[in-house]
């Protein structure tokens, strides 16, 4: 049965396929995408949406059922009379694994084809770093993840996974990890683990997990902004990932907002990354305690340079004066950057996530308060502003989302 499901996504690609073959494998196709979009649907409903007769509907699902991609659940509970049978997705005919890179640990988990998290880990210790020993390190844990699962390894059908910084995931390539081989990142990770791999921005794929799956209704025009140790955006219009010429839209917090000597990362001064990401908190939090500051965190760690990011919003969280403040600082400055964007984009709905939005209204207000201060305010009356429902769950469930569509092309 396993074997059968992947052949069917290899024939979907095929460019041998041709005349009645290829018809039939792209109204397939668009059942399974039906099925992952909408759920469980009659024959009735699948000829209205895909204008078909309800025998070639009826036939196409029984060959998916029998590829082992789709199932009968049985009589429907709903209308009077004769009930129609329910068909939707085989949940364990393909799994996908979503894998969250961070500066130092890695989130991973496990997806089925009807989108249910069969495993997950988090917080797997990592140093992120542009060497060959990190990346050999990021694939022996995605590699040792599989080997755990209880899942054959044929039946997954596809690894996403997600890093920081410019991500061009149509050709697979990093530019700003892992970026010393000729072939793309994804290519190399391909052939480690032997399952086809694909490659995203951190922030993009917590948007569409978020989106997917997490707080938006019905809104189609939503930022999702992810507080780390950068800032970074994901942008849904009209529903849709956007991506921008190379694929690099979203580098918010490159945004040159200050005149100051702090070099960023990316090379150039005055960023708002360099006093309102979590690594300029950790640096300013580090600076106050050498200076005498007092915090909760100075009882776990006792040399400032010990102190990491998880620590001061563990603090904040346990109402640590220092840690608040900190935060309340940059929340601030971040929705003065913030309000440049709704003026542009004037968006239905903005999503806090990332580490950060883990402190809840200690960074919600005062970034509600930036964008109020610094937008028009006919624009932003209009834009909800909210922190991620998924967590620190959002950038699997969006990776393991974004292979699962790409592999039907529900996405374009």
């Amino acid at each position: 049965m396993e074997q059968q499901g992947t052949t069917f996504f290899e024939d979907l690609h095929s460019p041998d396929l041709s005349g009645v073959a290829y018809k039939n494998i792209q109204l397939k196709k668009r059942i399974l995408t039906q099925f992952a979009n909408e759920g469980n649907t009659t024959l009735t409903d699948l000829s209205k949406t895909l204008n078909i007769s309800i025998p070639k509907a009826n036939e196409l699902v029984n060959e998916l059922i029998a590829d082992g991609l789709a199932r009968d659940y049985g009589k429907t509970d709903a209308g009077v009379g004769r009930k129609p049978n329910l068909y939707g997705l085989e949940p364990d005919s393909a799994f996908f694994v979503g894998v969250e890179v961070k500066n130092f640990y890695i989130n991973i988990g496990l997806m089925d084809f009807k989108r249910n998290l069969i495993k997950v880990t988090l917080g797997i210790p990592y140093l992120l770093n542009n060497t060959e020993e990190s990346l050999n390190k990021l694939c022996a844990v995605i590699d040792q993840f599989i080997q755990a699962c209880s899942v054959q390894r044929e039946k997954i059908l596809g690894i996403g996974v997600n890093l920081s910084g410019r991500i061009n995931y149509t050709t697979g390539y990093s530019y700003s990890f892992f970026n010393f081989h000729e072939d793309p990142l994804s290519r190399i990770i391909e052939s480690s683990l032997g399952i086809h791999t694909y490659l995203e921005n951190d922030s993009r794929a917590m948007a569409y997990g978020e989106f997917c799956s997490g707080g938006v209704k019905d809104e189609k025009n939503v930022l999702f902004v992810n507080l780390d140790h950068g800032i970074g955006m994901g942008i849904m219009v009209n529903g849709q990932l956007y991506y921008g010429k190379s694929g690099f839209a979203g580098e918010l917090g490159h945004i040159p907002m200050f005149n100051n000597e702090i070099l960023c990362h990316c090379g150039k001064k005055g960023c708002l990354e360099t006093e309102a990401s979590g690594q300029a908190i950790t640096r300013l939090f580090k600076e106050r305690v050498r200076q005498g500051a007092t915090s909760i965190v100075s009882n776990r760690r006792t040399h400032p340079d010990d102190i990491k990011l998880d620590d001061i919003i563990n603090a904040a969280n346990n109402d640590d004066t220092l840690a608040i403040e900190i935060i309340t600082e940059a929340g601030e400055k971040i929705g003065k950057g913030m309000a440049t964007l709704v003026n542009l984009f004037n968006p239905e709905l903005i999503i806090l996530g990332g580490s950060l939005a883990a402190t809840g209204d200690y960074i919600k207000l005062p970034v509600k308060n930036g964008l109020n201060k610094y937008s028009l305010s006919l624009v932003n009356n209009d834009t909800q502003l909210s922190i991620s429902q998924l967590g620190n769950k959002a950038g699997i469930i969006g990776a393991c989302l974004l292979v699962r569509d790409r592999l039907l092309a529900i996405t374009s």
